[in-house]
């Protein structure tokens, strides 16, 4: 087993949910099973699975917003809904703790789900184990237990010793901000679960909690901004009093922390008209600024990768178009040229960068069939000698067809000039000339039929008289298909030895 770090999934989550904890541990398999027969169970483990983790991230994100209120602006006097908040989130998060210890992971070489029991603790151990025991210690446990010893306390000389050990308790609860990482694999394992397979849905969860983040940041330094003056006590130059807000609401505090560190993180001011009093305020300055840079250059750094990633075809297409203009230049070609050559790859590609014939080996020829049957078929039901075949004929010369594109002017074929392919005009318009007549052609038309089948000479000279989009069929390829319908090929034969008299072109 590799020592650096697994990467979680969800799909092990499901998996560890029906195979182990249905079969017990002494039949769990070490690699991941065919999940087909229990295909139902793993719908509703996904389901249950998307719930655990999205309700453990909003009980996570929550306990990130109200830890730093609570030891800022509550004073000791919190209320039993909130410790009842923190007793429960303490006993989740020490559960979640616990079920990691039987969630399967995803080696990162690969596609393996490891499902034994005794690597899955291992991998953990020695990865995430420490950091979610110190964010999951139970202070609410604590704060519960010295509150209620507070109130029922008479002593004047307990009752300070109490205040300040629920003082240091409450510092000490700081220790469970460290459950952002939570959050973050929290955000990774919801992309997971909700299938994101779509770049728009994988783009919101990442500005979500981009934003999540920016927001954690601003309210922890609105929260330092008064915390600090309430442990020293609220000297008399604070800003605390000097915007006489010793008896202001919890929600007028917090308004004015966080307007004093938004103040600072954005260098407008220092959110009163006073520099700081002291080198504690002035230190909390600067790590303001600090942070506020900081806040911009991942907002920026984010927001330039997923603006590059949001259209990888685009990019592509500037990339090589780049590429193309260098070339251009070290060639030393002809502006018009250069021109055309860029008119060209914008007529071709439209701004987007792709290969068909990749596209084309990465599918299946089910799909492939489909998806030419969806592009060209109409083509070919236009022409004669295609008309009223079997599909398996029309399918296999569809599988044949090739993608070219022409330019405004652009002489396609040639009068008395060998050819060896027909075209079948997708979109456009071309001029069909001869001694004799003119024609114009457009979308759906074809011309070359006999020149696919005895690659003779063109008997007319065709233009583009707008930028044309065409399929094109070699006599070769045409032929290959011929070998396999033997039938059809005669029928082809005795269709252009009675046309042998006609305008082919």
């Amino acid at each position: 087993m590799k020592q650096n770090m697994p990467r979680q999934k969800s799909r092990a989550y499901v998996y560890i949910y029906i195979h182990i904890y249905t079969r017990g541990p002494r039949e769990s398999p070490d690699r991941l099973p065919s999940p087909l027969p229990v295909c139902i169970k793993q719908r509703q483990g996904e389901k249950k699975v998307s719930y655990y983790i999205m309700g453990m991230m909003a009980i996570t994100f929550l306990n990130l917003i109200g830890i730093p209120m609570e030891i800022a602006f509550v004073d000791g006097t919190s209320g039993l809904a909130w410790e009842g908040f923190n007793v429960f989130s303490d006993t989740l998060f020490l559960i979640d703790v616990a079920l990691n210890f039987r969630m399967g992971i995803i080696a990162e070489d690969g596609e393996e789900a490891i499902l034994d029991i005794k690597r899955i603790r291992l991998s953990y151990l020695r990865t995430w184990f420490i950091p979610d025991v110190i964010a999951a210690f139970p202070i609410g446990y604590i704060l519960l237990f010295a509150d209620l010893q507070y109130y029922n306390e008479d002593n004047p000389s307990k009752t300070n010793k109490m205040m300040r050990i629920l003082m240091f308790v409450r510092i000490l609860s700081l220790i469970r901000l460290a459950r952002v990482s939570r959050l973050v694999r929290f955000f990774n394992e919801v992309e997971k679960v909700s299938n994101a397979n779509l770049e728009v849905v994988r783009l919101f969860f990442r500005v979500l909690s981009l934003f999540m983040m920016i927001f954690l940041l601003c309210h922890w330094n609105g929260c330092i901004q008064y915390f600090v003056p309430m442990l020293e006590e609220f000297p008399t130059d604070c800003w605390v009093r000097k915007e006489n807000l010793m008896n202001a609401s919890v929600s007028v505090k917090y308004s004015w922390g966080v307007f004093r560190a938004l103040s600072q993180m954005i260098a407008l001011s220092y959110g009163s008209m006073d520099a700081p009093t002291n080198y504690v305020e002035m230190w909390i300055v600067m790590v303001s600024m600090v942070s506020g840079c900081l806040m911009y250059t991942v907002l920026v750094a984010n927001a330039t990768t997923m603006i590059a990633n949001t259209d990888p075809a685009a990019k592509e297409y500037k990339n090589k178009m780049s590429r193309l203009e260098h070339y251009m230049s070290f060639m030393k070609l002809p502006p018009e040229l250069q021109l055309r050559i860029n008119n060209y790859y914008q007529a071709r590609y439209g701004g987007k960068w792709f290969q068909e014939k990749d596209v084309m080996h990465t599918v299946s020829s089910a799909l492939k069939e489909q998806i030419m049957m969806v592009m060209c078929s109409r083509l070919l039901r236009k022409v004669p000698m295609f008309q009223n075949r079997e599909e398996n004929f029309i399918n296999s010369v569809l599988l044949k067809l090739e993608y070219e594109v022409f330019l405004e002017g652009d002489s396609i074929v040639r009068e008395d000039v060998p050819g060896d392919r027909m075209f079948f005009i997708d979109h456009g318009q071309v001029l069909m000339e001869t001694d004799s007549y003119d024609r114009e052609l457009c979308d759906g038309d074809f011309f070359g039929e006999t020149c696919v089948l005895t690659k003779g000479k063109h008997r007319a000279t065709v233009k583009a008289l707008t930028d044309c989009q065409c399929f094109s069929l070699s006599c070769d390829d045409f032929k290959e298909v011929l070998l396999c319908f033997p039938d059809i090929s005669k029928d082809i034969e005795q269709l252009v030895q009675l046309n042998s008299e006609g305008e082919p072109v």
